[in-house]
This record gives structure tokens, sequence and C-alpha cells, in this order.
């Protein structure tokens, strides 16, 4: 560093406008640690411009995220016993909100992503979807493009800068934790992986909403 940008440095007094994002920037990590990750920067924006009564667009919301490392995909993070974590990939379908697959692994890398996607293909041979995702390092791997040539697949990703909330899954996220997730205590990986286990099959075939017409997903899928 140079010795002009140290003393530079030192006499440094912040704007009005940058002391609003740094305060702005508080609240969103306290946000999000609250909701333990879910908060994608969309709800964000609607969560704390209620509560602070501003009118922030979503784009300042997103950088704030950004810079703090904050993000909400399609994998979620689950801990359990002293500290240990546990991350949790599914694929959902947007026709009936269906979890057509799902992988829970120690670790968030590529072998999660592809299991979830092979998984989901063993299930359905011969179908040709879109599967939606951020641009995350799973999805664009070599890995997940082989995948894409063998199954005929296509991509869905938003430009760099430009992400889309997968708010699908965010939402579902958000559902399995306060249902199940944070009702109960996981001491071992294989307690966590056999109450994953019990939801999925409770949300998919008795969890029953409205917008399916009083159905859950599996009876709307038999009936279409």
């Amino acid at each position: 560093m140079a010795r002009s940008a140290y003393y530079k440095w030192l006499k440094w007094i912040p704007s009005a406008r940058e002391r609003e994002v740094c305060l702005l920037a508080k609240e969103v990590k306290r946000r999000y640690d609250m909701r333990d990750g879910i908060v994608g920067y969309r709800q964000m924006r609607n969560q704390l411009n209620r509560k602070l009564h501003q009118k922030y667009n979503k784009k300042r919301y997103y950088r704030i995220m950004r810079a703090l490392g904050l993000k909400s995909t399609d994998v979620t993070e689950l801990k359990y016993g002293n500290g240990c974590e546990a991350y949790l990939t599914a694929i959902i379908d947007l026709y009936d909100n269906a979890i057509i697959s799902r992988a829970l692994g120690h670790s968030n890398n590529n072998k999660l992503v592809i299991d979830t996607l092979q998984k989901a293909y063993a299930k359905h041979p011969g179908v040709s979807p879109m599967i939606e995702s951020d641009r995350g390092f799973q999805y664009t791997s070599h890995e997940c493009n082989h995948l894409q040539l063998k199954y005929g697949f296509t991509k869905s990703m938003s430009r760099v800068s430009r992400c889309l909330d997968n708010q699908l899954i965010e939402r579902f996220w958000g559902t399995y934790k306060s249902e199940s997730y944070y009702l109960t205590k996981y001491d071992t990986y294989e307690d966590l992986h056999s109450a994953v286990q019990r939801y999925m099959r409770y949300y998919n075939n008795y969890r029953y909403t409205e917008r399916l017409g009083g159905m859950s997903p599996n009876e709307y899928r038999r009936a279409a």
C-alpha cells in the first residue's frame, strides 16, 4: 500500500450515504441470521423496507448481500450434533410443487448436485425439462455440462450480477425448516437424514394446499 493511501484512509470521513449503507448492511446481516439464511434479496427488501419504513430498491439489497457473501440458493445448510454441518439439495417441479429428487451430503460440492440430477432421471427417464438454477459453481461445472449432454435437459440461468431468486425452492426451504427442521435437535447425521426423509414423504403425499385445490403435490399430479 502506498504511504499516501494510508494517510488518506486515516483522514477518511464516511459520507452520509456511506453511513446509511453501513447501517443497512448491519440490518441485512441481522435479518439474514435471524431467518437462518433462507431470505433472498427480494424478500429481504420486502421485510426490511417494511420494518425501516424505507423504499430501497432490490438492487441495493442485492449489492449488500453480495458484498457480505450472503445468498439463498437451491442448496440449504443444516446443522446437527456439536456444530456439524450437512447440505440438502432438491429439485422442485414448478407444475405441482412436488419434490422430484433430493440429496443430503456432508459437503456443498458438485457431487451433491449431480446426485440430485441423476436421482431425478432415474425416476423419470426420457424427460426433457428446463432446469432453473443460480450460477453456482455446481451448475456451471464440467460434470453438470456432461449430464446436460447425456440427458438433454435445458439449463436456465440468469446473467452474471442479475441473479434471479429461485423463489419457489426458497419458499420450500422456509416451509421445511419451520415445519420440521427447527422443531427437533439432531444429534447425528443419521437422525437428520431420517427426519428429512419423513418430511419429504409427508410434503409430497400429505401436505394439502389451497393452490392445488386442497390436494398434496402427488395427488395433484395423479389427478392431472
